[in-house]
C-alpha cells in the first residue's frame, strides 16, 4: 500500500519540476539578446559545474566508475548527448525567436510520440483509443501542412528527439544525475570551442559582462538541473502513470506565456494544430486512466479468485 507521505512529497516534487520547465522560458527570455547556440554553450557550462557539485558534495562520483568502464554506455551517452543538446537548442532558438506556441505544441505531442517509439522499439501495442489519439494528431499535422502550408518543424523536433532520447535512456538504465553529468561532459569540449573560437558577441567574454549577466549566464546550469532533480525524486515517489498525468502542466504554462504575456499570434493554422493534439491528448489520457483502473482491478481480484481455486 502506497505511503501517504511519499506520494504527497511525489506530488510536490512534481508540481515543482514540471512548473518550472514550464515557466523556463521566462528565463530564456532575459537573454534573448544572445545568440541561442551561445546560449546553450552557457547551459552545458554551467550545468556541468552545478552537476559536478552536487556529486561533489553527495559523495557520489562512484557512481560515475561503472559508466565508465563500459564503452557501450559511453557510446549511447555520446549518442544520447547529441539528442538532448539539439533539443536544448531547437527550444532556446524558438523562445528566443518568439516561437513559444511551437515548443509548447511539442510537448504536448511528445507523449504521443513516447507510445508510437514503444510500439516500434519495445514491442509494446497500441491500444484502440491509443490509435486514435494517435490518429487525431496525425490529422492535426497534416491540416496544417496540407490547408496552411506550413509544417510544424519546430514541434516536430522537439517532440522527436526528446522522446529517442528517453528511449535511449531508458535503455541505458542510469541515475538521472551520473547520466546528465556524463552527458555534458560530452558536450563540454564543444561548448567551449564555440564560447573561445566562434561565438563574437559582446558577451561571449565573460571577463568583459557585468557580474548581473554572469550570473544570468551562470543560472543556466539551475534551470537545467533542478527541475530534473525534482522530477527524479517524483519519479521514485509515484507510479509512472500517474506522473504521467502530470506532464501537460509544462507546455500549457508555455501556452498561456506565449499568448497571455508575450502576444505571440494564435493563427488558425496553429489553433487547428493545438485543437486536434489538445483532443489526442484527453482521449489519450482518458485510455491511461481507464487502463490504470483496470489493472488495479485485476490486481485486487487477482487472491479472491486464487483462493477459490484452493
Amino acid at each position: 500500500m502506497p505511503d501517504p507521505k511519499r506520494t504527497r512529497q511525489g506530488v510536490l516534487l512534481a508540481l515543482a519540476a514540471y512548473i518550472m520547465w514550464g515557466i523556463a522560458p521566462m528565463y530564456f527570455k532575459t537573454v534573448n539578446h544572445i545568440p541561442a547556440p551561445e546560449i546553450l554553450a552557457h547551459r552545458v557550462l554551467w550545468s556541468f559545474v552545478f552537476l559536478a557539485l552536487l556529486l561533489f558534495f553527495t559523495r557520489r562520483f562512484y557512481q560515475l566508475k561503472p559508466i565508465i568502464r563500459e564503452p557501450k554506455k559511453l557510446l549511447m551517452l555520446m549518442l544520447t548527448s547529441c539528442f538532448i543538446g539539439c533539443n536544448w537548442l531547437i527550444f532556446i532558438w524558438a523562445i528566443v525567436n518568439n516561437r513559444m506556441l511551437d515548443a509548447s505544441l511539442g510537448y504536448y505531442i511528445n507523449p504521443l510520440v513516447n507510445v508510437a517509439l514503444g510500439m516500434i522499439f519495445l514491442g509494446e501495442r497500441f491500444r484502440r483509443l491509443q490509435w486514435l489519439a494517435a490518429a487525431l494528431a496525425l490529422v492535426g499535422v497534416l491540416v496544417q501542412l496540407i490547408t496552411f502550408g506550413s509544417l510544424p518543424w519546430i514541434a516536430l523536433v522537439l517532440a522527436t528527439s526528446f522522446a529517442i532520447y528517453g528511449l535511449l535512456r531508458k535503455k541505458i538504465n542510469l541515475p538521472a544525475v551520473p547520466g546528465l553529468f556524463m552527458e555534458t561532459c560530452t558536450l563540454l569540449p564543444v561548448a567551449l570551442i564555440y564560447l573561445w573560437q566562434f561565438a563574437d558577441t559582446p558577451s561571449a567574454n565573460l571577463l568583459d559582462n557585468p557580474i548581473n549577466l554572469n550570473m544570468l549566464l551562470a543560472a543556466a546550469g539551475l534551470i537545467t538541473t533542478v527541475p530534473l532533480l525534482c522530477f527524479t525524486g517524483a519519479a521514485t515517489r509515484l507510479p509512472l502513470t500517474v506522473l504521467g498525468f502530470f506532464q501537460y502542466i509544462g507546455p500549457s504554462l508555455m501556452f498561456l506565456l506565449a499568448v497571455g504575456l508575450y502576444d505571440e499570434p494564435f493563427t488558425p493554422d496553429k489553433a487547428t494544430t493545438f485543437a486536434f493534439i489538445w483532443a489526442a491528448l484527453a482521449i489519450f489520457s482518458f485510455d491511461a486512466y481507464r487502463a490504470k483502473r483496470q489493472q488495479e482491478a485485476k490486481i485486487e481480484t487477482t487472491p479472491l479468485s486464487a483462493g477459490k481455486s484452493g
